[in-house]
């Protein structure tokens, strides 16, 4: 059979590697702002805490899909 060379196999891991670390924290940023919407809906004296508490999970959501951003630029360096 046809045996993949290691450059193919190098940039299948990238892609996965950002997919992969893309597809949790973007459903989990979606669930975190609906409920925080619905929270300011429902409790509007209450905007600028849960404002702060939203950027501050988001931006931890954030520092997983960027960790695989930077599995897959190190595995493209090594093609």
């Amino acid at each position: 059979g046809n045996i993949m060379t290691s450059s193919a196999l190098i940039a299948i891991a990238a892609a996965l590697a950002i997919s992969l670390s893309t597809i949790g924290p973007g459903i989990g940023q979606g669930i975190c702002a609906s409920k925080a919407m619905e929270a300011m809906a429902r409790q509007p004296e209450m905007v600028g805490t849960l404002r702060t508490n939203m950027i501050l999970a988001l931006a931890i959501m954030e520092a997983l899909a960027i960790y695989g951003l930077l599995i897959s630029f190190i595995l493209i360096a090594k093609m």
